[in-house]
C-alpha cells in the first residue's frame, strides 16, 4: 500500500514553496517543518489586530496600531549608531517613525515628504514622544487593503521570519486537495464543524482572538483529525492483538478461595470488580492487555496476586515485574504470606542472584517447579526461560517503554499482560497512551487506612521539625525524611539527603537515623530499607528512591523538604507512604518562602485533598502532558494541533468512534474507510495501514 495520490502535494519538498531555499528549508527543520503538510499542521500560534484606526491617541501604548499619516520632515541620523527619525501626522496627533541603520535614499524613496502613507507598527512612548520603530509595514493608501486586519502570528526559530511562515502557508494553502470525509457525518453536524480543506483555510486566516482558542470550530475539527487517526492506530493495534490466538486460562477457584480464607479484611468494590475483568479477560481465548490504574494504597497487589492465582489454577506460571530492586524485594515480601496461604511457590529474580543460585532458579523455573516469580527487569534477559507462561504483570508502567512491554510478553506463547499504575493519570491521558488496552481502576480505599493531615511548614523552623520529631520517636512512631538531591551540587540549592541525614543524627543519635539514595550499593540500600522496615532505625532519610511502592505500616510522619520543588504527582505518590497502619499519619511540607505561584497551587491542592485522580487532573492542568508522564518513556503521541489538556474531551469521542468503525468495518472498505486510510496516510501513521485486516 503506498501513499494516495491525492495526498502528493501536501508531502512534496517543503523548497517547493514560495521563498524558502536550502538555507530556510534547514532552518524550518527546528519546527518539525520538511513538506508542505508539516506547514499547514503548524497553527497560527497568536494574531496581532491590524484594524485601522483614525489616530494613535485613541490606543494605550506601547500597543500595536494601523493608522493612516502625513508624511513630515526628516531627521537624519545625528551621528553614526543613532537612528533617523520621520516625523508623521495623524487625524489628531504627531509623532515619529523611527529607523536604525536605514539608508537615506531608502527613507526619501519610501516616505516622500507632503504624501500620505499607511504604516502600521508598536506604538512607544519615549522621552515623553510618541514614536514607531521600524514599522511592520509602510503602504500607499490604495495598497494597503494588503494589511490583513488580523494578522496571524507564527511560531518561529532562528532563521524563520513571520512573513516567510506567512508566505509559505499562503502557497501550501493554495494546495489544499479536497479530501474525502472521514468524519462520522451524524458528529460532524452535531459539533458543527467545517470539512477538512475549509478548516484548515480558517485556521491559518484568523479573524480575532476567538478563532485562535482550542474551541474554535476550525481547531477543534483539525484537534479532532489528529486525534482521531492517533486512535484509529491503536484501536487496529487493539484489533490485530485480539485476532492473534492467546491461551484461555480458566480458573478453578480454588487457591484465589484459601486466599479470600486468610484476608483479614473483605476487598472492596474496585478490587472485585477488576479482579473479575482480568479472570474474564484471561478465559477468553484472545490475549488481555489490561491497565489496573489504582490511586496510592487502593489495593494493587490483592488484585495482582489473583490474577496470578489465575494463571496458576490453570496449569500455569506467572510473573510479576518491578523497576527497581527495592520494590521487587518488597513484592516479596507483601506476597509472601500470601502465597503460603494459596500453597504456591513464590520466587525472586534480581540482577544481584548469580552463579548457582542463579543457575538453580533458572532451572526450577523451566520444570514448572517456581509458579509466580517476582523480578526486576533481569526476567527480560535471554537465558530466563518459563515452562508455562501465563500471566505477565508489570509494576509502574511509566518506568518501562512499550518496547519493554512487548517483550516480556513474548516470553510466553500468547501471554497475557497486565500493567499496573499507582499514578492515577488523568482519563484523556490514559486514553492517549493507553488507548490500546481495557483499563481497570481501582477507585476506593481499602477500609483501615487512616486518613493523612497534610500541613505546610517554612524551613526556617526545622529546629520545631525536629523537635517534634524526637517526640514522635520516643512514642515509638517511626518517620520518613525526603530530600530532593544526593550530595552537594554546584549548580543547586537543594539541601543534600547526606547533609541532612547529619544533622538529624547528630541531633536524635546515631542508631535513630538510616539513609537510602540511588547511587548506594544495592545491598547497603537493601540492609538501610530492612533495618528501617524491622522498625530499628526511627527515621529513614531518602531521595524520591522511596516514591513507590514501600510499606512500612509503622512510619506515621513523612517530612518533604523543599516540596515546593517536587511535582504534585510525586508529592501525593511519596504521602501515600505513610497512613498504612492504624496510627494517626502527618505528612510535612517544608518550603522555602517565597512561594511562586504553581508552587503555592501545588502544596495547596495537596493539602485539600487526597484524591489522587483530582490531583493528577489539577497536574495535567498546571504542568501539561508531556511532563506530567516524561517525555522519555512516557508513549505519549506528540500532537501538532491537539491539545491534550484543553481538548481532552475530543480524545474519549476519538476513541469511541475508531472502536466503533473498525467493529462494523475492519477493513476499512467502502467511502468512509478509504476516507479513514487517506487520513491515517496524511498523519503519517503508516505502521496502523499494516495493520488493517484484509476482508
Amino acid at each position: 500500500m503506498s501513499r494516495p495520490e491525492i495526498l502528493f502535494p501536501l508531502f512534496a519538498d517543503v523548497r517547493k514553496l514560495g521563498g524558502i531555499g536550502p538555507k530556510s528549508a534547514e532552518a524550518l527543520k527546528a519546527l518539525r517543518i520538511e513538506r508542505p503538510r508539516d506547514l499547514l499542521m503548524t497553527l497560527p500560534q497568536g494574531g496581532i489586530d491590524r484594524r485601522r484606526v483614525a489616530t494613535i491617541r485613541d490606543i494605550v501604548p506601547p500597543a500595536v496600531a494601523t493608522v493612516e499619516v502625513v508624511v513630515g520632515r526628516h531627521m537624519a541620523a545625528a551621528s553614526p549608531g543613532r537612528p533617523s527619525r520621520v516625523e508623521v501626522t495623524d487625524a489628531a496627533t504627531v509623532f515619529q517613525l523611527v529607523f536604525f541603520h536605514a539608508r537615506g535614499d531608502w527613507l526619501d524613496r519610501t516616505l516622500p515628504s507632503g504624501q500620505r502613507r499607511v504604516v502600521s507598527g508598536k506604538v512607544e512612548i519615549f522621552d515623553g514622544i510618541a514614536q514607531m520603530v521600524h514599522p511592520d509595514h509602510i503602504l500607499r493608501p490604495d495598497e494597503a487593503d494588503a494589511i490583513p486586519p488580523f494578522e496571524p502570528v507564527y511560531p518561529l526559530t532562528a532563521g524563520v521570519t513571520q512573513r516567510l511562515m506567512a508566505r509559505a502557508a499562503a502557497d501550501s494553502l493554495g494546495r489544499l486537495p479536497d479530501l474525502p470525509e472521514w468524519i462520522e457525518p451524524g458528529l460532524l453536524r452535531r459539533e458543527g464543524w467545517p470539512d477538512w480543506r475549509a478548516a484548515m483555510q480558517a485556521a491559518h486566516a484568523p479573524t480575532d482572538a476567538a478563532d485562535l482558542s482550542p474551541e474554535a470550530p476550525a481547531r477543534a475539527r483539525l484537534a479532532y483529525d489528529e486525534i482521531l487517526a492517533h486512535q484509529l492506530t491503536l484501536a487496529l493495534a487493539r484489533a490485530n492483538r485480539a485476532a492473534r490466538p492467546g491461551i484461555a486460562s480458566v480458573p478453578t477457584g480454588q487457591l484465589q478461595r484459601r486466599v479470600r480464607g486468610a484476608l483479614p479484611y473483605a476487598p472492596t468494590l474496585a478490587q472485585e470488580r477488576s479482579i473479575a475483568e482480568i479472570a474474564t479477560d484471561m478465559a477468553s481465548p484472545h490475549r488481555m492487555n489490561r491497565l489496573l490504574q489504582g490511586d496510592v494504597g487502593s489495593g494493587k497487589t490483592l488484585v495482582a496476586f489473583m490474577a496470578l492465582l489465575v494463571a496458576v489454577e490453570a496449569g500455569g506460571q506467572g510473573v510479576l515485574m518491578a523497576p527497581t530492586e527495592i520494590l521487587a524485594r518488597q513484592h516479596l515480601q507483601s506476597l509472601r504470606p500470601l502465597a503460603e496461604a494459596a500453597g504456591v511457590v513464590l520466587e525472586c529474580l534480581t540482577g544481584r542472584d548469580k552463579g548457582a543460585e542463579r543457575a538453580a532458579r533458572l532451572a526450577a523455573l523451566v520444570r514448572g517447579d517456581i509458579q509466580i516469580l517476582v523480578g526486576t527487569h533481569a526476567v527480560f534477559q535471554a537465558d530466563v526461560a518459563f515452562a508455562d507462561l501465563r500471566l505477565a504483570i508489570i509494576d509502574e508502567q511509566h518506568r518501562f517503554g512499550v518496547g519493554q512491554r512487548l517483550e516480556l510478553g513474548g516470553k510466553g506463547d500468547a501471554t497475557d499482560v497486565l500493567v499496573m499504575t499507582a499514578t492515577p493519570i488523568p482519563r484523556s491521558l490514559a486514553l492517549a497512551q493507553y488507548g490500546d488496552m481495557e483499563i481497570s481502576l481501582l477507585d476506593e480505599k481499602p477500609p483501615g487506612r487512616t486518613p493523612v493531615t497534610t500541613a505546610l511548614m517554612r524551613t526556617d523552623r526545622l529546629d520545631e521539625v525536629i523537635a517534634r520529631l524526637r517526640a514522635a520517636l520516643a512514642d515509638g512512631r517511626q518517620a520518613y525524611w525526603v530530600c530532593p538531591l544526593v550530595g552537594e551540587s554546584e549548580t543547586s540549592d537543594l539541601i543534600a539527603a547526606e547533609e541532612r541525614f547529619a544533622r538529624l543524627r547528630a541531633a536524635l543519635g546515631d542508631d535513630a537515623v538510616g539513609l537510602v539514595h540511588g547511587q548506594m550499593p544495592p545491598a547497603e540500600k537493601d540492609a538501610a530499607m530492612a533495618r528501617f522496615v524491622a522498625g530499628r532505625t526511627g527515621v529513614l532519610v531518602a531521595t524520591t528512591v522511596i516514591e513507590v511502592g514501600v510499606n512500612v505500616p509503622n512510619a506515621s510522619i513523612m517530612v518533604i523538604e523543599r516540596a515546593e520543588t517536587f511535582g504534585l504527582a510525586q508529592l501525593h505518590q511519596l504521602r501515600g507512604r505513610v497512613g498504612r497502619g492504624s496510627a494517626a499519619s502527618t505528612c510535612l511540607l517544608l518550603y522555602r518562602a517565597p512561594l511562586s505561584e504553581g508552587g503555592r497551587r501545588r502544596l495547596e491542592t495537596l493539602r485539600q485533598t487526597e484524591d489522587g485522580f483530582r490531583i493528577a487532573e489539577e497536574d495535567l492542568a498546571m504542568r501539561g502532558a508531556g511532563d506530567l508522564i516524561g517525555h522519555a518513556q512516557s508513549g505519549l503521541p506528540r500532537f501538532r494541533i491537539a491539545d491534550l489538556e484543553r481538548q481532552a474531551g475530543l480524545m474519549a469521542m476519538a476513541r469511541d468512534d475508531a472502536r466503533l468503525l473498525l467493529a462494523t468495518n475492519p477493513a476499512l472498505e467502502g467511502p468512509r474507510g478509504q476516507a479513514a486510510r487517506v487520513l491515517l496516510w496524511l498523519m503519517e501513521q503508516d505502521k496502523a495501514i499494516r495493520l488493517i485486516r484484509v476482508g
